[in-house]
């Protein structure tokens, strides 16, 4: 249970992070991947999905540490979110043609081994 617990307050962390960055300085965070705010809206929406979005999902992982019933939903969410992260990035690498783009390549990393980890860390949870 301590892989299990570290798993998700180092998600949460993370996720609490970038969702902080994202809602406090949209326009620097999403110039970092190529995008371009090019109306207010944009910088709204920005902000919803891309920080409270995250900042959302790293409040449940915390309120899965307090209630660890809630652990293996965590977990699952982490394997879910992280997998079509990863699947849509691949597909866009692919698609677009940005194979050599360095963003895209570390945040796929990221995702690979959180999706990985966080799925460990489920069979764990079996006792596997």
């Amino acid at each position: 249970m301590l892989f299990t617990r570290v798993l998700l307050g180092l998600q949460a962390l993370i996720l609490a992070g970038f969702g902080l960055a994202y809602f406090i300085r949209p326009e620097e965070m999403a110039s970092l991947s190529g995008m371009l705010l090019m109306d207010p809206s944009a910088v709204t929406d920005v902000r919803a999905w891309y920080g409270c979005l995250q900042l959302g999902l790293a409040a449940f992982l915390l309120l899965a540490q307090l209630r660890l019933q809630l652990a293996r939903a965590a977990l699952d969410l982490l394997v879910l979110v992280y997998v079509a992260l990863a699947l849509g990035r691949v597909s866009g690498l692919w698609l677009d043609g940005s194979l050599g783009q360095t963003f895209n390549l570390y945040a796929l990393l990221f995702e690979v081994v959180s999706a990985g980890l966080a799925f460990v860390a489920l069979r764990k949870l079996d006792g596997g």
